[in-house]
């Protein structure tokens, strides 16, 4: 009898893994993004999946959710804070109305590249802003390392400074920092969701948005947009953030893991990322979008003054010294 219940119970198992997979985790992060599968930074979020099932011994599934399927990213940000086992990568001017000083991190030429910005985002001064944020929004950041390029002006018109935005109806993010660059560019900010900017171009509810270049071929903005004119003006670094909530229910093993493979898997997007840029700029040309480089100057000056409207002033020297080391 004792024979036949062990068979029992490893048939019964067998059965389990041949129907679907292994058994249940003990716990569930589901992961959002407003990026594209064919994204380069989403193949950091797929290796952040596997090395977390492996790294946990499947006690940690990790699922992923592109195309923002999981709602806005406000909307998400909502959900972790009222405890849901999400996370969401999402931009520093999302978090400043929760902790101000992540808003820096989106103000305009405060970097340019990754190695820079990486310095800023894992050094201590940084790590003091996860601990406020933890405590005023109830949000934990995992890691903030994940960049996605620099962002450029997407027009259909050609664009040689910032007199040629004048009346320019332009989508922006709904954060200040991004709200006021652009402004100070001389565009009007327009903000609405990522998913909505194709149709809204399309039918001329705006007239232009500014974006990296992995994003521009995931939404499949060529289609819509002639120009793209390279200012760089926001050097877009994001995070994956989470409900502190639920993070601080987790065993402390677990909470190491989470932290470690974000960082690991952020430099695997990154890395991606960066590699990606010269052959998606050549696809972008090949299929007919006037790409040029103008004299980033008069862009930087008209921005110049967002850093002390915000009250980002003394932050900007610090950190600019900082991407410089």
């Amino acid at each position: 009898m004792k024979h036949f219940k062990i068979k029992s119970v490893i048939a019964a198992a067998a059965m389990t893994f041949a129907a679907g997979g292994a058994l249940a985790a003990d716990y569930t992060l589901s992961v959002n993004t407003a990026l594209a599968q064919s994204d380069p930074l989403y193949k950091g979020l797929e290796a952040f999946q596997s090395n977390v099932a492996e790294a946990s011994g499947g006690r940690l599934e990790v699922k992923l959710f592109p195309n923002s399927q999981l709602g806005p990213d406000e909307d998400v940000l909502e959900q972790a804070r009222a405890g849901a086992p999400v996370a969401v990568i999402v931009d520093g001017g999302r978090l400043a109305v929760f902790q101000e000083e992540f808003g820096v991190l989106g103000a305009p030429f405060l970097a340019s590249g990754y190695d820079g910005i990486r310095k800023v985002v894992t050094s201590d001064m940084f790590e003091d802003w996860v601990s406020k944020l933890h405590d005023a929004s109830g949000h934990q950041v995992l890691s903030f390392n994940w960049w996605q390029g620099e962002r450029h002006l997407l027009t259909n018109k050609e664009i040689n400074g910032p007199e040629d935005l004048a009346g320019v109806r332009m989508r922006t993010p709904g954060a200040p920092v991004w709200v006021e660059t652009i402004k100070a560019m001389g565009a009007t900010p327009t903000p609405m969701p990522w998913g909505e900017v194709y149709s809204a171009l399309q039918q001329n509810v705006i007239d232009a948005a500014e974006a990296q270049f992995p994003a521009i071929t995931g939404a499949k903005l060529d289609e819509v947009i002639t120009h793209i004119t390279k200012t760089g003006h926001i050097n877009l670094i994001t995070g994956m953030v989470t409900s502190a909530q639920w993070f601080d229910s987790l065993p402390d093993d677990l909470q190491t893991i989470l932290r470690d493979e974000a960082l690991k898997a952020g430099d695997i997007a990154s890395y991606g990322t960066r590699d990606s840029l010269e052959q998606i700029e050549a696809d972008l040309t090949a299929k007919g979008i006037k790409i040029s480089a103008p004299d980033v100057t008069p862009y930087r000056e008209a921005t110049a003054g967002v850093y002390d409207m915000l009250g980002y002033g003394d932050l900007r020297d610090t950190l600019r010294a900082m991407a410089a080391e």
